[in-house]
């Protein structure tokens, strides 16, 4: 039969203690213990063993809650903010056991009067003292992982929500955009069906300025289709992340000039867009279809919404870091309620009347602006008129935003 031998386990002990005789007492009790081994560190006053735990590490420490300097609980928090991982014992008096208790309860794993210190009693304090320590950090560190895991898991539900929240826009969007086709489809379809059929019909009855006039209101309403069908697809592209910014070299001036003729040439009626410029404009590289699409969406919108005599005011603004655009006009304003949603989708503010547009216009020049890392924003009051603020980084080849 063969026979094991187990070695005893070592145990480093700090002790503070500041009798001399009880320190001793203690070590000699311990030295008939079988299943471990006891290396001691004495010390008789908390800021010497403060420094100890700084210089070796320790398996438990055996406190004296009374010391030359420091005594009760203050000589238990010093200890527990060092060597928070580190089992305490506190030793006390017959009469301190409250005392003993409140240290237990504020950290402490065990406390031993020491007038009924036994070596069973001593080593089974120091087992509980070790055990416990060790069930407390492992909670810690279970805590620790379950506030982690829970953090994980309440990112895992925001980003879920925040896509649920996409899913139901594009949902929305899609609604919407089904109603809107089957409305403002609609009336062009009816208009190009209605002059087709009249000139196929009628034609050999028909002036030619007739004629010219319903090919006209045809050619119109094909223009108005492939303009919505336009702004859908931008609109689809900017919000897929498909629209993406190609930067060039462009004459800011000329651009905004080449805009403004076509679309007063555009107008029924005489309009007029004046423009002011103001600093260098002169510099940086931009994406000229974005461009195209904020400022067309926002001068055709001020052209629509003010009475003719009223002319429209493009200002062009360049700064340092930055080129600013504002369209100002003279027009009917927006509700101060319509403008919290005025750059949604399909949204148009009470008061457009008879005017007409798809909603998609403002929600298409922000997603522009965005995309070539500006911003678009409004002021606005009612029957005073309304300035769009377009801001814009300048950005050149070699750092992208310029310095």
């Amino acid at each position: 039969m063969t026979s094991f031998m187990v070695t005893p386990r070592l145990l480093k002990i700090l002790l503070v203690e500041d009798s001399l005789a009880e320190a001793r007492l203690l070590q000699e009790i311990l030295k008939g213990a079988t299943s471990y081994h006891f290396k001691f560190a004495h010390q008789t006053r908390l800021t010497a063993a403060l420094g100890a735990l700084e210089q070796e590490p320790f398996d438990l420490i055996l406190l004296d809650l009374t010391l030359p300097d420091s005594a009760g609980l203050a000589s238990l928090e010093p200890l527990l903010k060092t060597v928070p991982q580190i089992p305490i014992v506190v030793l006390t008096h017959h009469h301190d056991e409250r005392l003993a208790l409140e240290a237990v309860r504020r950290g402490a794993q065990d406390y031993l009067v020491k007038r009924d210190i036994t070596l069973d009693i001593l080593l089974r304090a120091i087992n509980y003292a070790i055990e416990r320590k060790q069930a407390a950090l492992s909670l810690l560190r279970l805590n620790a992982d379950l506030k982690e895991n829970v953090s994980h898991l309440t990112e895992d539900i925001q980003a879920q929500a925040a896509e649920l929240d996409k899913v139901k826009a594009l949902n929305q969007m899609k609604t919407e955009f089904v109603s809107m086709l089957s409305h403002d489809f609609r009336n062009p379809l009816n208009t190009i069906l209605l002059s087709a059929g009249l000139l196929e019909e009628s034609g050999d009855r028909l002036t030619p300025e007739q004629q010219v006039n319903y090919f006209q209101m045809i050619r119109k309403a094909i223009k108005d289709m492939d303009q919505l069908l336009s702004e859908v697809l931008v609109l689809g592209r900017s919000e897929s992340g498909k629209l993406q910014a190609s930067l060039g070299p462009l004459n800011l001036v000329e651009f905004c000039w080449e805009l403004i003729n076509s679309l007063q040439s555009a107008q029924n009626e005489e309009r007029q867009i004046r423009l002011v410029t103001q600093g260098n404009v002169d510099v940086g590289l931009w994406d000229t279809n974005l461009l195209r699409h904020i400022l067309a969406n926002l001068l055709s919108n001020a052209l629509k919404y003010s009475d003719p005599p009223s002319p429209v005011l493009l200002e062009l603004i360049g700064e340092p870091e930055r080129v600013i655009f504002q369209i100002t006009d003279q027009g009917r304003g927006i509700p101060p309620e319509a403008l919290p949603e005025l750059f949604n989708p399909f949204f148009r503010a009470d008061n457009v009347g008879a005017v007409g547009g798809t909603g998609l216009g403002l929600a298409i020049a922000q997603r522009c602006a965005e995309i070539h890392g500006g911003r678009v924003t409004v002021h606005s009051r009612v029957n005073q008129g309304t300035t769009f603020t377009v801001t814009l980084p300048v950005w050149d080849d070699n750092t992208g935003l310029s310095e």
